[in-house]
């Protein structure tokens, strides 16, 4: 579907990475959605596509959503499953976990006694 980059690898090296040009209806469709959800302020997806969208920019940011919706679909169809938003979620609290994990090693280097310590996570 033109989705997924083209790696062209030689001698271990990555050469070039640009998804391939095509008109797949499906694929045209698929970024047409993915843009929908750029769009929408609360979308199971839309915290993906930000983060895409900050390190790539919002034309990468399309097509890896347009990507990860088809997976997400032909996932439903091979398994007979309806969608579950609830293993997206799942995702973002391991971000967040990182995220304090990363809080706190900050904090530890400051070197903050225990009182203020207790005062700033309370």
């Amino acid at each position: 579907m033109r989705l997924a980059p083209n790696n062209k690898i030689t001698g271990g090296k990555l050469i070039s990475s640009r998804t391939p040009k095509g008109r797949n209806e499906l694929s045209l469709a698929l970024r047409q959605a993915a843009n929908a959800i750029g769009n929408t302020k609360e979308h199971p997806l839309k915290q993906f596509f930000n983060r895409v969208a900050y390190r790539k920019g919002r034309g990468a940011a399309i097509t890896a959503t347009a990507r990860k919706l088809a997976a997400i679909i032909y996932h439903m169809l091979t398994n007979k499953e309806e969608f579950n938003p609830d293993y997206l979620g799942h995702h973002q609290g391991y971000e967040r976990q990182k995220k304090i994990i990363s809080i706190k090693k900050m904090l530890a280097k400051v070197s903050l006694s225990e009182q203020e310590r207790n005062y700033i996570f309370t």
